[in-house]
């Protein structure tokens, strides 16, 4: 009688595990036959495996999942192969793909916001595109440093701007526009929110009207306790004065800085001199960090043998993550507490990040960076 009553029970549970509402994800994908199709979650704890087929033929495949309680994030995957979409509730979402071009070349019907997220990851791939084109001309010596720096500029400039226009403000309680917020480049984040006072409106906007739609779930609750993060390392100060003791200024005029490395030993400005100095103030979690630091890093293999030195100011609110990067480069790496209200940095009046300065031997200011036409031969000209 107790296995009757246990096997009636178990069926019983099964029964209501299949009637909760559910999903679909459906397509066929050609070329992949023996290749085992994955459906994951892009859960907030990373990814997590859900289903899987073994495709054959015509490469037919079907998926169903309980739907989620708010707006996630799943993908498929072949191989190393990925196609991000969303769900909002129990559409069924229907995605047709060659295993060639898988990443790119599919197609989606059935969810505007998997339609949508589809866009943004063409445009962010275009973008990193461009950017290694720009990487591999300044490997090849066929563009100087400062036509990378600024051609670097203007392709973020110009992808953050259209992002913002057509994505985020134009619909910030959808999918799309909470994941075009997470969008990398070198796997760093395009938009920052915990440095970039700007970026900040953007994950403020997405994060308010998840609030409103859906208070409870998990990813209203981190993206607000990002906001409030952000606000926090970015808020001006109500009382922002710029106040150097008369001895941080050498005689030679250059206003010196003293801050800690990594390892919490003291590093002054002025102690560089009778060396040709690249000042850099930057902050690493940006998405420009990587391609930056590389312009620097050919500049100092270049030069560091013949006096260059480099001494570099990091910005980053969070202090962890500029002792992981800091810790693989060659040069003098500090961290101003302060972040992008650093008093130093508006004694050097920054206006933008990141920004380089040229200190000659005799420890005096030469150039700042946008005065710059050619950085290589500015220092060249400085050893």
């Amino acid at each position: 009688m107790k296995k009757i009553l246990f096997v009636a029970l178990a069926a019983l549970g099964l029964s209501a595990c299949d009637s909760e509402p559910k999903f679909k994800v459906e397509g066929e994908i050609s070329g992949a036959d023996g290749k085992t199709l994955y459906l994951e979650a892009s859960a907030l704890e990373g990814i997590v495996p859900l289903d899987s087929v073994k495709l054959k033929g015509n490469g037919t495949f079907a998926f169903k999942q309980t739907r989620p309680v708010s707006p996630e994030f799943y993908r498929l995957r072949v191989d190393d192969k990925v196609i991000n979409f969303s769900i909002d509730s129990t559409e069924t979402v229907r995605l047709n793909a060659p295993y060639t071009d898988f990443s790119t070349a599919y197609t989606v019907e059935g969810s505007a916001n998997s339609a949508k997220i589809k866009e943004l990851t063409m445009k962010q791939m275009q973008l990193q595109t461009n950017v290694n084109a720009l990487i591999q001309s300044m490997q090849a010596h066929k563009m100087g440093a400062d036509v990378f720096e600024d051609s670097l500029a203007t392709l973020m400039k110009n992808y953050k701007d259209e992002v913002k226009i057509n994505y985020i403000f134009a619909a910030p309680n959808t999918a799309a526009a909470y994941f075009a917020l997470f969008q990398k480049l070198n796997n760093y984040l395009i938009f920052d929110p915990l440095n970039n006072k700007d970026d900040v409106k953007c994950f403020a906007a997405v994060a308010t009207s998840l609030n409103n739609y859906y208070p409870h779930a998990d990813r209203s609750k981190n993206l607000y306790n990002i906001v409030i993060k952000g606000m926090k390392n970015t808020r001006t100060p109500q009382q922002k004065v710029v106040e150097l003791p008369t001895e941080a200024v050498s005689e030679t005029g250059i206003i010196d800085i003293n801050l800690r490395d990594m390892k919490g030993n003291m590093h002054k400005l002025s102690d560089l001199k009778g060396k040709a100095v690249i000042l850099d103030f930057t902050i690493y979690q940006s998405a420009v960090s990587p391609t930056h630091n590389y312009m620097l890093r050919d500049l100092y293999d270049k030069y560091a043998g013949q006096g260059l030195e480099i001494y570099q100011v990091s910005l980053d609110a969070d202090e962890h993550y500029w002792k992981t990067t800091a810790d693989n480069l060659p040069w003098v790496c500090v961290r101003d507490a302060n972040g992008v209200y650093s008093s130093i940095a508006a004694a050097y009046n920054v206006q933008s990040l990141p920004a380089v300065f040229l200190i000659n031997k005799k420890s005096e200011l030469s150039a700042r960076g946008e005065s710059i036409k050619d950085l290589d031969a500015a220092v060249k000209a400085l050893l």
